[in-house]
């Protein structure tokens, strides 16, 4: 069954239309998508409509098209078979959903192509769908290739609309993140008595599923954090073992949450643990204490790498001044990510569009240099905006063991200091932050950070 809709997220809904209006001048068509064969035609993977048409539709409708022009939302679907019903109950029809989602009209998909003259449209991802879309408007329209012409005249102008969140928005991320807050609580709590990380997957996933929600990208639950996007859960908890968690929830119209923790099996951070620890969270603190419109997120990424690199010499692992460390990427040896992404409909907001084209503010280029070529996030901030701030340490062996590498850093890493701290794989600590008019809100702050709070949640 669809759900309802509230008259205020209907008024949220025509406030969008209207701000598209006032950026374009021609129409634009959006495909939902539709749900592709697991292995054969009636065993689907879970549908996930667009995201660009769920921000103006609002409902998750599977094999629907709009057309937006002029503020005003033309609805474009078929009403369900008679006999769908006997498998998927009684389903609203083209003029119910319509009314929903406060629609101008309402037509038939097939007169769809009778409506294309002019438009603009961003490719959905499936197969089926693109390849509808390019025979309707008689041009490719591809997910694998940038955008262009008026259909990069539309995803800009999304793109203005979608990196500040109104608050419809806001209320659906504020659900995401509490309910992330919770399943973090309950993989901890499971954490003591589970003997491999699927059981801790589990313990969290199960809270979302009770909440109506999904996870918003494959949950990473690993004892071996130093592969940054682990999907494998079969490996065994033991005493001396971290555990990286990132795990998100996606609410019902598709808004994510993006969060991790790592926490000691045993619910006692080593003290290799806890010094490694302990740097991480300072470059999280002193990130998150910056966040202030107008400040560029490409500063708070070198923030991170200037407050990693200063423990790790305070440790001893780095040697020499913290500063030319840095400017040498010393520091990508152990964080070679960026500090975070754009987070909202998408949990890498609107990358679909292209990852620079989203992330990056207009004439500014990705780096060639190892570590900051994956900044995901180039723009100044600005009230609305939510971010993540994750930094992190890993040690990821095809990096330090790498011959190049070894060669350009061999004089300042002490490799035996290092070695101390092997039961050190992988440390991230990653929270969802709000910019405001006055500083920042962390959505997910009633999750802990500091490894003492985290230990007496794991063990009261």
């Amino acid at each position: 069954m669809i759900q309802k809709t509230s008259n205020s997220l209907i008024e949220t809904l025509r406030d969008r239309r209207q701000r598209l209006a006032n950026l374009i001048d021609f129409p634009a068509i959006l495909w939902s998508g539709s749900s592709s064969p697991r292995n054969y035609p009636a065993n689907v993977f879970p549908f996930r409509a667009n995201s660009h048409f769920l921000y103006f539709a609002g409902l998750p409708l599977p094999n629907t098209a709009i057309r937006l022009a002029a503020g005003k939302l033309e609805l474009f679907m078929d009403d369900p078979q008679p006999e769908s019903a006997l498998w998927h109950g009684e389903m609203p029809t083209r003029e119910e959903i319509a009314q929903r989602i406060g629609a101008d009209a309402a037509r038939p998909m097939a007169e769809l192509e009778l409506w294309t003259q002019g438009a603009a449209t961003i490719a959905v991802q499936d197969a089926a769908t693109w390849t509808q879309q390019s025979q309707i408007l008689n041009r490719w329209v591809l997910p694998q290739k940038p955008p262009q012409e008026i259909d990069l005249e539309l995803a800009k102008a999304m793109i203005s609309l979608r990196l500040i969140h109104d608050e419809g928005a806001l209320t659906e991320l504020r659900k995401a993140a509490a309910v992330t807050v919770e399943a973090h609580k309950a993989g901890m709590a499971a954490t003591t008595h589970a003997q491999i990380e699927a059981e801790v997957r589990a313990a969290m996933e199960q809270v979302l599923i009770a909440n109506n929600m999904t996870t918003s990208y494959n949950s990473i639950v690993t004892v071996h954090g130093e592969i940054l996007h682990n999907e494998q859960y079969h490996h065994s908890l033991q005493p001396g073992d971290l555990l990286l968690v990132d795990v998100g929830a996606e609410t019902e119209m598709g808004w994510a949450a993006d969060v991790t923790r790592t926490w000691s099996v045993s619910g006692k951070f080593s003290p290799t643990q806890r010094d490694i620890y302990d740097i991480v969270l300072a470059a999280h603190d002193a990130c998150i204490a910056k966040i202030h419109p107008g400040v560029e997120y490409q500063d708070l990424h070198l923030l991170a790498c200037t407050v990693i690199t200063e423990g790790l010499v305070n440790l001893g692992i780095l040697q020499g001044n913290s500063q030319d460390l840095v400017e040498m990427d010393a520091h990508t040896l152990f964080f070679p990510h960026g500090i975070g992404h754009l987070l909202g409909l998408d949990v890498h907001d609107m990358e679909d569009l292209g990852e620079d084209l989203a992330g990056y503010d207009e004439g500014r280029i990705r780096s060639n240099r190892f570590g900051w070529g994956y900044l995901r996030l180039n723009r100044p901030l600005r009230p609305g905006m939510l971010v993540t701030i994750e930094p992190g340490f890993y040690q990821v062996p095809a990096i330090l063991n790498d011959g190049d590498r070894r060669a350009k850093y061999g004089n300042v890493v002490n490799w035996e200091r290092l070695s101390q701290f092997a039961d050190v794989r992988g440390i991230r600590i990653e929270d969802d932050v709000l910019v405001t008019q006055e500083g920042s809100e962390v959505l997910t702050a009633a999750l802990p950070t500091k490894a003492s709070e985290i230990e007496n949640l794991m063990n009261s």
